[in-house]
């Protein structure tokens, strides 16, 4: 009896991978769609005020906004892919299980960090979201609520990396830029 629930609690986390997973290809997907929107609007924009002498203060401020919310939604995103800047030269240094630790640390702090992002974007939403946007003439709070709102997510991923980390196997942790040195370029 004991083997089989063990079983079922292997399927159970398989389930959740698998969950996982396609939210993550969701949440990819909503930032790929977004850059080539923004991509094919700058261009268009592009054309038609050079070529057209043509302009809309609205397109204008929906790409400043779209620029916005790509940089923001791509948060959560390097932090599950590894895509963040890191400076690696002592970290690759320390031994595998210390990494796993110092990862934490890292993570630990980013997620402190990401938290306070998030609550003074949701107290700036707060204070300037009720004024009216010039181009597009809506409520600021949606534009800035991007913020808070990506910030957030950005905290889940931080979480859900934290136990990636926890779990992973200490392989994880083996140097992935070790530097080419001369005996290794006779190889």
């Amino acid at each position: 009896m004991g083997a089989s629930f063990f079983r079922k609690g292997l399927s159970i986390i398989d389930k959740l991978k698998k969950v996982g997973e396609k939210l993550f290809a969701v949440y990819f997907g909503i930032g790929v769609l977004a850059m080539g929107l923004l991509a094919a609007l700058v261009i268009f924009s592009v054309i038609a005020r050079y070529f057209f002498s043509l302009s809309w203060k609205q397109l204008s401020e929906f790409n400043t906004t779209l620029f916005a919310f790509t940089t923001f939604w791509g948060l959560g995103i390097n932090v599950i892919k590894d895509e963040h800047v890191i400076i690696d030269i002592f970290y690759d240094r320390v031994k595998p299980a210390l990494k796993r630790w110092l990862a934490v640390l890292n993570y630990l702090i980013a997620l402190v960090v990401d938290l306070i992002f998030t609550y003074q974007g949701i107290a700036y939403v707060k204070v300037a979201g009720k004024q009216i946007s010039m181009g597009m003439e809506i409520p600021m709070k949606y534009m800035y609520g991007i913020m808070p709102v990506c910030g957030a997510i950005c905290a889940l991923c931080i979480v859900i990396k934290l136990g990636m980390l926890i779990t992973a196997d200490v392989s994880y942790f083996e140097s992935k830029n070790k530097a080419l040195t001369k005996d290794d370029a006779a190889e």
